[in-house]
């Protein structure tokens, strides 16, 4: 599948995930891929590196095999991340803008400030998502970018028309690109939004309704 994109195309419906599964039309995956991303490929190792960091810090939790059951599509939904991350990629490039350190150490402080600490943190991640602690970086990094996307589209994602048209954007911008899953893992469909089985948010939380208040302040 080719790519063509023209300004207005990309200011106007920079989005997520488009009509229909995108699996059909694009080719087939890379041997030993799990993805590819508009040439991007994102690796069986790199997937399965993750997921095992998670799995890993899940089961040294007290209440270990108890997170293990409540993220049991955590190879998906991990796979789903990647994926977000390199459409996410495309959103800022495409808007002119960047997410710096210091934007990153902000908003992390914010968090770490919300969910008791450095430790919380992590813990929330971990129980919440399934993110493994050397990921949560590039969780913090998927947010600040989402934001900073939607600054850049005049959109307010913490009002529900707001983030309607942010998922309405990325799923356009999604659509656009090509994206190829292994089918193993399922497809990506850029209407739902979504590779897992679950229509999961761009902008994710897990402070509460307090940590978007002061993102907005």
């Amino acid at each position: 599948m080719h790519r063509r994109r023209s300004a207005v195309t990309v200011s106007t419906a920079a989005a997520l995930l488009l009509a229909a599964p995108l699996l059909t039309g694009c080719g087939e995956t890379h041997p030993g891929a799990a993805a590819v991303v508009d040439g991007d490929r994102i690796s069986l190792a790199q997937l399965q590196s993750r997921v095992g960091e998670a799995r890993a810090a899940q089961r040294k939790m007290p209440q270990g095999e108890q997170m293990i059951r409540r993220t049991g599509q955590l190879t998906r939904s991990t796979l789903d991340g990647m994926i977000r991350h390199r459409v996410v990629e495309q959103a800022l490039k495409d808007a002119g803008v960047g997410v710096s350190r210091s934007e990153l150490q902000r908003q992390r402080d914010v968090y770490e400030q919300q969910t008791g600490g450095a430790k919380g943190f992590r813990q929330a991640l971990l129980e919440q998502q399934g993110i493994a602690p050397s990921a949560a970086d590039d969780w913090v990094w998927l947010n600040v970018a989402v934001q900073k996307v939607a600054k850049a589209w005049d959109i307010d994602p913490a009002s529900p028309q707001g983030n309607q048209e942010l998922n309405k954007r990325f799923s356009e911008l999604s659509g656009e690109m090509d994206i190829v899953v292994n089918p193993r893992y399922g497809t990506w469909d850029a209407k739902s939004s979504a590779l897992t089985t679950e229509k999961m948010p761009w902008l994710n939380d897990v402070t509460g309704e307090k940590a978007l208040e002061q993102q907005r302040a």
